[in-house]
């Protein structure tokens, strides 16, 4: 049995995983059963996948899904003892998954997860460790005031320390924990579900640490396109579920707020011109316009994502 199961989802982005996949064989010695989840792949790239890459598990994903759902296909067939996710526009210049694994030999029995500091290809870290999110810290964060490169109790600490939640782009986790805490929540299409597996690991009386002498390049970034106007209230309706605990009066509350600034929002291309789809005014505009229709919606994450999908790409 291997030790360690690698779960990467890839969107038909072979520019991206090649490289992933070269420095997670080429800087670990640890014996990795790898599984790469082929997220709505042409059949040309998926070919290529399986000829490059003959001793990688693939697992055909053809329907629109989420973050959640697709690692999830990967993660109930695993047979390592550890999980490493990570994803695919990540590149490894150290054995990330060996330094990782080498901490649990330190830690306390309780220990589930280990992740590395997350840098930006300029250096910037991107997280080192996570403080607990809060509904005042989604707000906060909402309106743009959460840096989480700030040091806190729970971050941006020197060497092994205890934090609370994790990153999705890397993290590693002992898989009969993951198994226990149910995988990732599907309730979640695009966030905070990595978020959410650190606070249930918590609440199932397990710690979550990081270490920021293990460091993994994130690329992150990149332009805003059309699907902006399907993502991003999709991320609003999981946060505001997870946010509010359930509790009706709570997501009311978050969710005025959040309705309040994105109508402020859309104030701002009142007067701009929006006759191109593709123009940065109306991929915003419309994205707020989406935001507002979704959050006092019944239906789930992955049904908004759905339905403004498929209303992006009908002509």
């Amino acid at each position: 049995m291997p030790r360690v199961s690698v779960v990467i989802v890839c969107m038909d982005r072979p520019d991206l995983l090649n490289p992933c996949l070269e420095g997670l064989f080429a800087r670990n010695r640890t014996e990795l059963e790898v599984w790469v989840v082929a997220y709505l792949f042409s059949e040309e790239n998926l070919a290529r996948l399986r000829a490059d890459w003959p001793s990688v598990k693939v697992v055909e994903s053809r329907e629109l899904r989420g973050f959640s759902e697709n690692n999830n296909l990967a993660l109930r067939q695993v047979t390592g003892e550890y999980c490493f996710i990570v994803n695919d526009d990540t590149l490894m210049r150290m054995p990330v998954v060996d330094a990782l694994l080498a901490d649990f030999d330190r830690l306390p029995a309780d220990a589930a997860i280990v992740s590395p500091k997350i840098i930006f290809p300029d250096g910037r870290v991107q997280t080192s460790g996570r403080a607990p999110w809060t509904a005042w810290r989604y707000v906060k964060h909402y309106l743009h005031q959460v840096d989480e490169t700030v040091p806190t109790p729970w971050s941006m600490q020197e060497g092994l320390f205890r934090t609370w939640t994790v990153n999705g782009a890397c993290f590693l986790i002992k898989t009969a924990v993951f198994r226990e805490a149910g995988w990732f929540d599907e309730t979640y299409t695009f966030t905070p579900e990595d978020i959410a597996i650190g606070h249930k690991v918590n609440e199932l009386g397990y710690t979550v640490w990081s270490d920021a002498d293990v460091e993994i390049t994130h690329l992150a970034g990149g332009t805003v396109s059309r699907l902006e106007a399907a993502i991003k209230p999709t991320r609003v309706r999981g946060a505001l579920q997870f946010y509010s605990s359930g509790n009706p009066v709570k997501y009311f509350l978050l969710g005025s707020f959040v309705w309040c600034v994105e109508a402020l929002r859309r104030l701002k291309y009142l007067f701009a011109d929006r006759s191109d789809p593709g123009s940065h005014a109306a991929i915003m505009d419309a994205t707020s316009k989406n935001v507002m229709r979704s959050v006092f919606t019944k239906r789930t994450s992955k049904e908004i994502f759905t339905q403004l999908y498929h209303e992006i790409h009908t002509p």
